[in-house]
């Protein structure tokens, strides 16, 4: 061991404040004088307040409408099902490039003419959707969103 690699924690007191002017900390005890700070108890003001002024969160302009922190659902319409034939899911879509993710959420919309036959398993479908795909044979379960398979780590 050497001296100058020595690790050694002052053992300070705590600051004792408001023990006179000899101390150092005396009257005020480096709280200033008056207002809300300067009193005992709890002095905790909400973030942005401004001493009683309008709050800069008020202040500010905000944006118009409202920002979904849900994913949006990929939309499929009825007569791009045409393309695909027996159970169709997410994979299936995905696969037939009418979505580009099969891991999330799907909703099909009606839009023109369904002439073939599928057994549809998907999040969302509208009721117009389903009436068609019942009117042409199909139809129409509804299922969880896939979940995606974790991959395993490599412990080296």
């Amino acid at each position: 061991m050497k001296y100058n690699e020595l690790s050694v924690n002052r053992n300070d007191d705590r600051k004792r404040v408001g023990r006179g002017i000899s101390g150092g900390q005396g009257k005020t005890a480096g709280r200033g004088t008056k207002g809300q700070k300067s009193r005992t108890g709890h002095h905790k003001l909400p973030a942005g307040f401004m001493g009683g002024q309008r709050a800069i969160m008020q202040a500010i302009p905000k944006m118009k409408g409202f920002k979904s922190i849900h994913a949006k659902a990929q939309v499929v319409y009825t007569d791009a099902l045409n393309a695909v034939k027996g159970k169709v899911d997410n994979f299936v879509l995905a696969e037939a490039d009418l979505i580009a993710d099969p891991f999330a959420k799907v909703k099909v919309i009606s839009r023109g003419e369904i002439t073939s036959k599928i057994e549809l398993e998907t999040q969302f479908a509208s009721k117009t959707a389903i009436e068609a795909i019942k009117k042409a044979g199909g139809s129409f379960k509804k299922v969880a969103v896939p979940a995606r398979k974790k991959q395993e780590k490599d412990d080296k």
